[in-house]
């Protein structure tokens, strides 16, 4: 399980997301990711850039009042 915290790019997290799900990574690691939601539209633009990406979303949940934070998986 690795934990990516993306939350200092703010509301430009999708590049550097996609970089990671782009690398190899271990077969079925989990990964989890933070970052600001703002107004919401990044937690969606992140679980379809998940899909894009071949992951699955697992979870997807709000972390405080400004984070949101997302667990995916690829099998």
């Amino acid at each position: 399980m690795k934990r990516y915290d993306l939350r200092h790019l703010k509301d430009n997290f999708e590049p550097r997301m996609k970089e990671i799900l782009g690398e190899t990574h271990k077969p079925s690691e989990t990964l989890i990711f933070l970052f600001e939601i703002g107004d919401f539209t990044p937690v969606q633009r992140s679980a379809d850039l998940v899909k894009e990406c071949g992951w699955e979303l697992y979870n997807s949940l709000k972390f405080n009042e400004v984070d949101w934070t997302i667990v995916v998986k690829k099998d």
